[in-house]
């Protein structure tokens, strides 16, 4: 690689910020964020070091399931703005670095949608064949593996006709059938319809369900359907991409990528790997994380991982084994709470880890330097916490805390009148708040534009070759990522206590010395490359190999 291809692949070493209009910043004092005060953000996010903003879903919507339940895939919520407020945010984030991505729904609409409104207005409907039908009834006792206990089963009926709809999700929204052209015709005007606005891609909801073909449908190769969305997005913008949600084994992952061809999804959340590092951070040692880098499938050049520590929804633990996932309840949700679905916590991490900004800090560190482009969620870079009051996954989707002021600085609203309530415990906007880490140079808000200008500076961090390095600490993940241009080896202590480790940095020309990227130190290479070093309790290293004449500033 060279330096300019990080340019055409830009993905591959983004800084990518997720966040809902709805809850970020209120500009006309309705309780409700809007893409008016998002735009009065984008230069704190660009100070934070973000290049690529995710949009979570801003159509217009019963707001039933936050959004996903959309009933106009053209539209924008009248409470959040019109098209040209989206337009302003996208022009200025651009001016300001940042590329826009938003969510594409498109494995269900809500039952509102128009063209749902017209299929149970008859069978012969033009729009009927758009969603899945059935004229037997389901099996009983069927259940619903999205939203246990909270949907019922995946078919609701059409009192009118008599027929059953497919909802893979709550009843409320009825699954799109993808077999049929039409419908496919539609989601690539949709994508269409947006890129033309300037978004730079989407974030994929749900892809796996998207390629369940529906009993009776004779399509050989469900994929297909996944290339063909490609290489539209491709015709019309051939920087846009796809960032998919694929909670599945890696093996199966590297289909959704498109296999050796990489024709598919350009990027995946690598779900695996987030839940091994949550039971490495309950267990204090960094094998099963280990574990899982090493079990990752190699990828193409052109495809990427994309690393989380937290998203909106709940954090899924349905990779782990039952004593496993039992391990990281005990640790992170002793309330029962504090969990949902039987496999998933409604927690944010600043209170999973007590508040231990030793711990908190390293897991950012991590997220930074593991390979793959790293995501967060909004309010993670000032530790935000979850509202304890509200029930289920909404905990984690409280408004965003500028200040100490009323609501945070969200919205000059009454109270009541907010579209979610801030925590009122020790993560309350007095105790967190953007305003007061601006000015504190220990903070967490500026520690983690540290990392993001540290990653932004070092693409071997993006684009390297993932290697665990021998040493001699149980506690401590050594590894090293290698490209062209450069090489980063990062150590990170799992251990509540300050550990010593030998390694060898080999095969490298005299005069090479290790360049700490987060204080100022030059560490020299021993004979044969030797290193021994102290990492502090839940501490981390980065250090980048510099070479004589390597002519790198930093």
């Amino acid at each position: 690689m060279k330096i300019t291809d990080t340019s055409d692949l830009w993905w591959k070493t983004a800084v990518i910020y997720c966040l809902d209009v709805e809850t970020f910043l209120d500009s006309n004092g309705d309780g409700v964020g809007d893409l008016q005060g998002l735009s009065q953000r984008i230069d704190y996010l660009a100070q934070l070091g973000v290049t690529c903003l995710w949009l979570m879903p801003f159509y217009p919507t019963p707001d039933r399931d936050d959004g996903y339940d959309v009933s106009d895939f053209y539209g924008i919520d009248p409470r959040l703005g019109n098209h040209g407020d989206l337009v302003e945010v996208i022009r200025t984030a651009r001016d300001r670095g940042m590329r826009v991505i938003v969510d594409l729904v498109i494995n269900h609409t809500s039952d509102r949608h128009p063209w749902f409104v017209s299929a149970l207005r008859s069978v012969d409907s033009p729009y009927r064949d758009y969603y899945v039908w059935r004229s037997d009834a389901p099996p009983k006792g069927q259940k619903n593996a999205v939203f246990p206990g909270q949907a019922n089963g995946i078919w609701g009926k059409d009192e009118k006709s008599g027929q059953w709809y497919q909802h893979s999700f709550y009843e409320h929204q009825p699954d799109l059938n993808l077999a049929n052209p039409r419908v496919r015709d539609e989601i690539a005007k949709i994508i269409g319809f947006w890129l033309q606005l300037g978004i730079s891609g989407f974030r994929v909801d749900a892809v796996p369900f998207l390629l369940e073909i529906p009993e009776g449908v004779d399509i050989p190769e469900p994929h297909d359907m996944l290339r063909d969305i490609r290489r539209f997005l491709q015709r019309r913008s051939s920087e846009a991409i796809l960032l998919g949600e694929v909670n599945l084994p890696y093996e199966t992952q590297v289909d959704y990528f498109g296999g050796e061809n990489g024709d598919e999804l350009t990027m995946q959340f690598d779900f695996v790997g987030m839940q091994a590092l949550y039971l490495s951070f309950a267990r204090q040692d960094p094998a099963p994380l280990i574990a899982a880098l090493r079990d990752r499938p190699v990828l193409g050049p052109e495809v990427q991982w994309a690393n989380f520590l937290r998203n909106h929804d709940e954090l899924t633990l349905d990779k782990l084994s039952d004593a496993e996932r039992q391990e990281v309840f005990e640790a992170f949700a002793p309330d029962e709470r504090q969990r949902v679905f039987g496999r998933g916590i409604t927690r944010r991490l600043p209170p999973m880890l007590g508040g231990d900004p030793r711990r908190i800090r390293m897991a950012y560190s991590l997220l930074f330097t593991l390979p793959g482009t790293p995501v967060l969620f909004y309010g993670e870079e000032i530790g935000m916490g979850e509202n304890v009051e509200i029930s289920g996954r909404e905990a984690v989707r409280t408004p965003m805390q500028w200040s100490a002021e009323r609501n945070g600085g969200f919205s000059d609203a009454a109270p009541r009148r907010l579209t979610a309530k801030p925590p009122s415990d020790g993560y309350a906007p007095e105790h967190v708040n953007v305003a007061a880490q601006l000015v504190d140079p220990d903070s967490l808000l500026y520690f983690v534009r540290a990392l993001t200008s540290r990653y932004r500076i070092s693409p071997e961090l993006g684009w390297g070759t993932f290697e665990v390095v021998d040493q001699s600490a149980d506690s401590l993940l050594v590894h090293s990522l290698t490209a062209d241009v450069g090489r980063v080896i990062a150590l990170h202590n799992f251990a509540e206590v300050p550990v010593t480790t030998t390694f060898r940095v080999a095969d490298e020309p005299d005069g090479t010395t290790l360049l700490d990227l987060l204080e100022p130190s030059h560490i020299p290479l021993g004979p044969d490359g030797a290193v021994e070093l102290e990492v502090a309790a839940y501490g981390y290293r980065w250090l980048r190999v510099s070479r004589p004449g390597d002519g790198r500033v930093v």
